[in-house]
């Protein structure tokens, strides 16, 4: 038989760790083929907590579990796990980054809000995912900065408000909306009158400091 899956039946972290070491060892190293089936290991029956079922699938992901089973598909564990398995054949050295450019989320038109954010790749997912979730048609404009979050990109000064300007004005967004509103992250509200200087026929509105509150958020929002 060919089609298999490996439980080594351990439900402790610190066996299944073990196990799972061993297994690929003995595959990859003594060309040991029973053991070179992909294992499934069940981080749900190790612990009833939910974050700490996360952080034991998050050990398991990393070492060499071909299945984790969890005993539910949150969006705050789910996504970082998607992540870390995104992650784990990059270079370290190097952030996961979305390419700098404007996206459209729900099928925006003319009247759809527009907001900037960094790309960074968690940031890009979890921003883009609420927007979808919201249902609300929007423009998701992402700016380069090297793959850096909001904040730790402003205070190494790639997300200054000339950057942000000089971005929207090249990023084409001028055509798609004939209305002058732009939303920016929270947590970049003291950059609000720089923005302003830099872009006089546009109206900055300050964001929510969660990604979880943007659908409220914009399905409160009317253009001016």
């Amino acid at each position: 038989m060919k089609d298999l899956v490996l439980d080594t039946g351990a439900r402790t972290v610190k066996a299944a760790f073990e196990d799972n070491v061993v297994a690929r060892r003995s595959a990859i190293k003594t060309k040991y083929k029973p053991l070179g089936f992909p294992t499934i290991a069940f981080a749900c029956e190790i612990t009833d907590d939910p974050m700490l079922e996360a952080m034991v699938a998050s050990v398991l992901i990393a070492k060499y579990a071909g299945i984790v089973v969890l005993s539910d598909l949150q969006g705050e564990t789910l996504f970082p796990l998607l992540l870390e398995r995104l992650n784990i054949f990059t270079d370290p050295q190097r952030p996961m980054v979305v390419q700098e450019d404007v996206y459209p989320v729900n099928g925006p038109n003319e009247n759809s809000p527009v907001i900037v954010t960094c790309n960074f790749s968690l940031t890009y997912f979890i921003v883009s995912g609420e927007i979808e979730s919201s249902k609300v048609p929007s423009w998701l404009l992402i700016k380069d900065t090297e793959g850096l979050s909001v904040l730790t990109a402003w205070a190494a000064g790639k997300f200054g408000a000339d950057m942000v300007a000089q971005f929207m004005k090249k990023s084409g967004i001028l055509d798609k909306v004939k209305h002058r509103d732009l939303i920016i992250p929270g947590y970049l509200a003291s950059m609000k009158g720089e923005l302003e200087e830099e872009l006089p026929d546009w109206k900055i509105t300050i964001g929510p400091r969660e990604a979880g509150h943007l659908p409220a958020f914009l399905k409160e929002w009317k253009p001016e």
